[in-house]
């Protein structure tokens, strides 16, 4: 099981558009992958969980993988949201 902090650049956050680009790369990956912020984790792969954190731009999160391809899965989803989710 591994972990990484990431930070929320795009301006609108995680909602609609940007959490099912999150979900759709999560669902790629063969790992279990969650989002944790502050003391709430949810899992990555589902929609309703990632919106009900409530994420906004400027906010820090951690990833959290554990699985054959949890390296990949925290690079890949690590990459989308440093880009602003292509936004």
């Amino acid at each position: 099981m591994i972990s990484r902090d990431v930070t929320i650049q795009n301006n609108v956050g995680l909602h609609a558009r940007p959490a099912t680009f999150f979900i759709q790369k999560a669902n790629t990956y063969k790992s279990s992958i969650w989002v944790e912020k502050e003391d709430r984790r949810v899992n990555a792969k589902s929609l309703l969980g990632v919106l009900s954190l409530g994420i906004v731009k400027g906010m820090t999160i951690t990833l959290i993988a554990d699985g054959p391809d949890e390296n990949e899965a925290l690079e890949g989803l690590a990459e989308l949201v440093d880009t602003g989710f292509n936004e």
